[in-house]
């Protein structure tokens, strides 16, 4: 089904631990704006799409997240190679290292874990994309938000490059929307 290539859509190579930068960025993992939902999302509302074009761009997108998935694990992967437990309590990170030690656990800035309540399908084509616009955007808005947490260059060239695939996806659904609607769908 799909053709996988071992290497990120951007490359990620974080030199300096940063757990507080760790604690944020798990936001876009698990979060209810992350990656993680829309990709299941889009693969999911992929399936009641009118036609195949639908179907093609949610999961061109769809499988995308996934890739931004992979790119945001690293990210953090990195930001906590190497801590010990003192830091992890340091950085607000002793409830998570209880439960996953140093290991990647899909959740919010806040810890709370990832739940398939932050996503919709209805089945309906107008609605779905409108959810879906609205969540590009928001992604949009929360790695804004994240850009203005950090000046690390090595953070800094990824979280634009995702900020920017967010604005392509917002555009490309909202082109689907209206390709939908002047089919009075």
């Amino acid at each position: 089904m799909w053709a996988y290539e071992k290497r990120l859509q951007y490359p990620i190579n974080i030199k300096k631990k940063d757990l507080r930068m760790a604690k944020l960025l798990v936001t876009q993992y698990g979060g209810s704006n992350g990656e993680l939902a829309a990709a299941l999302r889009y693969l999911n509302q992929r399936f009641t799409m009118p036609d195949d074009k639908g179907k093609a761009l949610l999961t061109d997108i769809g499988t995308e997240e996934l890739a931004h998935v992979e790119m945001l694990e690293t990210m953090i992967s990195q930001l906590l190679d190497g801590a010990t437990v003192d830091e992890m309590k340091a950085a607000g990170l002793d409830s998570h290292y209880a439960e996953h030690k140093n290991a990647l656990y899909p959740t919010d800035a806040n810890g709370v874990p990832f739940t398939v309540a932050y996503f919709a399908t209805t089945g309906d084509p107008v609605a779905d994309l409108t959810e879906d616009i609205a969540a590009e955007q928001k992604a949009r808005a929360v790695y804004e938000n994240l850009i203005n947490l950090t000046d690390d260059p090595d953070i800094l060239g990824p979280l634009l490059w995702l900020r920017q695939r967010e604005v392509v996806h917002y555009n490309r659904f909202s082109e689907l929307l209206e390709y939908y609607q002047k089919k009075g769908y």
